[in-house]
């Protein structure tokens, strides 16, 4: 690891431990807790020295599997881990109300995942995050936003949106897994690296720079399609059991609470139209 010098990375290690300090005294349900804290800690795991900069600069396969821990494990524990009522409060702001309500459409939430997360692993970005600890941050904090999006409607948690049947939600997962990986097709069959700006892969991974972005590509299809379809089968399988329509998905009152305010909000636009 001579070629990997060690980095304490103290803004990563700040953020994550004030977030965590945050969850931790907001949230009383220990259940919530863990989850929080294991997301956060399982994002701090693969952030920092070595995972960390071995994916902003070395190997393009650990960075495939620094995205797959953070938008298929870290974002939805995440998600799961905030209890509805919180989870109201923080989108209810107007602004974040209209784009939430938008991004939970399937179709609309697998084309912003599947672009710009092609666009964040383009050669130019790539090569800018390998030289930039600035633009490293920023890339991240993009790919966990892109994991909340990707969950957003398969988790069917969010107050005042139209959430999903469970055999939609298993059918959104499914296609979801194979949107989101088609650039590791590039990568699989490229006859050259794509990358410049990583370097060192044989003498710290013992890889040539071409074998480690083929790996890449087969890490990411799979890294994707089985947890994602294993995800998508246990929603269907647990709905059945349970014996829950598949075809239906209950209301709540987080839901109901959210047209209201809406309502409200719609009202007043109409009154001060009026009145102008």
């Amino acid at each position: 690891m001579s070629l990997l010098p060690f980095h304490w990375h103290v803004v990563e290690l700040v953020a994550v431990g004030a977030t965590l300090t945050l969850h931790v005294r907001i949230i009383r349900d220990p259940r919530r807790r863990r989850l929080g804290a294991f997301a956060l800690l399982s994002l701090l795991a693969v952030i920092i020295w070595p995972v960390g900069d071995l994916a902003a600069s070395v190997s393009l396969t650990v960075a495939t599997i620094q995205r797959l821990v953070i938008m298929l494990l870290v974002a939805p524990l995440l998600l799961l881990s905030l209890p509805l009522p919180l989870l109201a409060r923080l989108t209810s702001p107007r602004v974040v109300d209209a784009v939430v309500q938008r991004l939970v459409h399937p179709a609309l939430a697998i084309a912003v995942v599947t672009l710009v997360g092609t666009l964040t692993l383009a050669a130019p970005v790539v090569d800018w995050a390998a030289n930039s600890m600035l633009a490293r941050d920023l890339v991240l904090v993009l790919v966990l936003v892109l994991g909340f999006v990707l969950w957003m409607p398969a988790l069917a948690i969010m107050p005042g949106t139209k959430h999903l049947s469970p055999i939609a939600r298993a059918a959104y997962i499914f296609v979801a897994a194979l949107a989101v990986t088609s650039l590791s097709i590039v990568w699989i069959f490229a006859r050259h690296p794509l990358y410049p700006g990583l370097h060192h892969q044989h003498e710290l991974i013992h890889m040539s720079a071409l074998l480690d972005q083929q790996v890449a590509g087969f890490v990411a299809k799979l890294g994707a399609y089985i947890p994602m379809w294993t995800v998508a089968f246990t929603i269907f399988s647990r709905a059945e059991e349970r014996g829950d329509s598949v075809e239906e998905t209950p209301l709540h009152w987080a839901d109901v609470e959210r047209e209201l305010l809406r309502s409200d909000r719609r009202k007043s636009r109409q009154d001060r139209r009026a009145q102008s």
